[in-house]
């Protein structure tokens, strides 16, 4: 995906309408580049989780213009094309898979980000619940070599109801369950990126049915 990446480096120092609008057919041809890799990701993770379905790629790619109503950076574009695969794609209820490609920063995540407040407190009522399983999971020795997790997003003591001695309380303090694999540029110009990125995935799978199966479980 060069030719993307190499669009949100100039965007990265040319982020404003006037710039956009004059690049917008480098914009249109990224974005191609971009989708047809998702497309052909979602195909490659329903060989390991037929869960996901044959979702749209507009359904899980993220819009490229930031809403700076409220935001102090007015700043009109995002520098990053973003896509989140699940079951009803980004704004499903499910817990899924993310590639986000960054001018600066990009990697391969998952799990559940940002979920309702009654959603993410059955989750760790799961976790609570199931300490070994979920801890075989995150502790699994190929786990743990690919992936680790935004340590910042977490709360600095244990949520209300929780146990502070319980052997889960550092997850249970996490805002978002949300490990990630870092990708450098060298991994993003990788003729295999996309196998190596599905393998990825495939190894975060336990973990995203572990959530899914908390989800699923307050809607029966």
């Amino acid at each position: 995906m060069n030719e993307a990446l190499d669009f949100l480096k100039a965007l990265k120092t040319n982020n404003d309408r006037e710039w956009f609008n004059s690049n917008k057919r480098w914009f249109l041809q990224s974005s191609d580049e971009f989708k047809s890799f998702i497309n052909q990701l979602i195909a490659g993770i329903n060989e390991f989780d037929s869960s996901v379905g044959s979702v749209d790629p507009k359904d899980c790619i993220f819009r490229i213009y930031r809403d700076v109503r409220f935001s102090h950076d007015k700043a009109p574009f995002k520098t990053n094309f973003g896509a989140y695969i699940a079951k009803g794609g980004r704004k499903g209820p499910y817990a899924g898979y993310y590639f986000h490609l960054d001018s600066e920063s990009s990697f391969a995540s998952g799990g559940i980000y940002m979920a309702p407040t009654d959603v993410m407190k059955r989750i760790r009522e799961d976790i609570d619940l199931y300490p070994e399983e979920f801890l075989s999971i995150v502790d699994n020795k190929k786990f743990k070599e690919i992936f680790q997790f935004f340590e910042e997003e977490k709360l600095k003591r244990a949520p209300q109801g929780f146990d502070k001695d319980s052997p889960v309380v550092e997850y249970l303090k996490f805002k978002h369950i949300t490990p990630y694999h870092s990708l450098s540029e060298k991994d993003i110009a990788d003729k295999n990126l996309l196998n190596n990125t599905i393998k990825v995935f495939e190894t975060m799978k336990p973990l995203v049915d572990f959530l899914n199966r908390s989800i699923k479980g307050m809607k029966e």
